[in-house]
């Protein structure tokens, strides 16, 4: 197709009509369960039990009396919170420190089976989590690190993709700007640390928002290793204000619901590299 073809179809008010169309219909199909599950954290359970999910507006059954029973002491919901923020945090920070450091390693030097080492850590992708349960499990036992957060945290801190991407990224960094600091007198990891760290923020920032939806959602290897309450994380919290009567399910809306606001505030403050990082390190390499 001629780029002038191109530019006619792109023109062409029937395309722009359908396309618009078709990225309203996405966005309805991913705002439409929020707002409705955002409805039913003011309404009773029994109308959420009735009517179940819906678009309803209707504000004399609203309250507040759903957020007051996570907060007023019923429940240890704050401290479900307080949990998964500590490991979210530290899951992230540590998890892009090392990642960063291993696809430097892998972007900017040349070193006997580097190829080979790579291939072994994208082949650890193809490895289902479900077969590491148990080897990890005995592991966590054998350093006594059950229903500790050291235990939910150390497993999962070194993410193949995530070294996947740094290592995309920082293949697309100019080797000129190494030389220049070896010039300059700076060390390699100087280098590293103050030469080609600060211009990967767009890679840092979009890993930052994936890497931490994945740890603030982990609820599978929290639950498998943690054992008290006080301990647990928000998702295995939430999941036992369940009972077999499911009364409780608008409790569970409402602390779903304001589980959203730190994965919100993080993407509002990485929104600015959010999609620079993620368009550099899909075509960079």
């Amino acid at each position: 197709m001629s780029e002038n073809s191109m530019k006619h179809t792109k023109n062409n008010p029937i395309v722009k009509i359908l396309i618009n169309s078709f990225f309203i219909i996405m966005c309805a199909a991913v705002a439409v369960p929020f707002i409705s599950g955002l409805f039913a954290s003011f309404r009773p359970g029994q109308m959420l039990i009735r009517n179940g999910l819906n678009l309803n507006l209707d504000f004399e059954n609203w309250s507040l009396i759903n957020y007051s029973y996570l907060f007023d002491g019923s429940t240890q919901y704050l401290d479900w919170y307080k949990n998964s923020l500590l490991i979210t945090i530290v899951s992230v920070v540590l998890t892009l420190i090392i990642c960063y450091f291993v696809a430097y390693g892998f972007a900017m030097y040349q070193f006997r089976f580097k190829n080979f080492l790579f291939f072994l850590v994208i082949a650890t992708m193809m490895v289902p989590f479900e077969i590491l349960m148990l080897p990890l499990y005995k592991e966590m036992i054998s350093f006594g690190l059950i229903d500790t957060y050291a235990g939910v945290i150390l497993p999962g801190l070194v993410h193949a993709s995530t070294i996947f991407f740094f290592r995309q990224y920082l293949s697309g960094v100019p080797k000129e700007l190494l030389d220049a600091g070896r010039i300059d007198g700076s060390t390699e990891y100087g280098i590293c640390v103050k030469i080609v760290m600060p211009i990967s923020k767009p890679a840092f920032s979009a890993m930052a928002i994936l890497t931490s939806m994945g740890a603030w959602n982990n609820m599978l290897w929290p639950l498998i290793v943690l054992r008290s309450s006080e301990k647990f994380t928000l998702p295995i919290g939430l999941n036992t204000l369940m009972t077999p009567y499911g009364n409780n399910y608008d409790v569970l809306v409402a602390g779903s619901m304001f589980s959203i606001l730190p994965l919100f505030i993080l993407y509002l403050i990485f929104n600015k590299y959010f999609v620079e990082g993620m368009t550099a390190g899909a075509v960079k390499g």
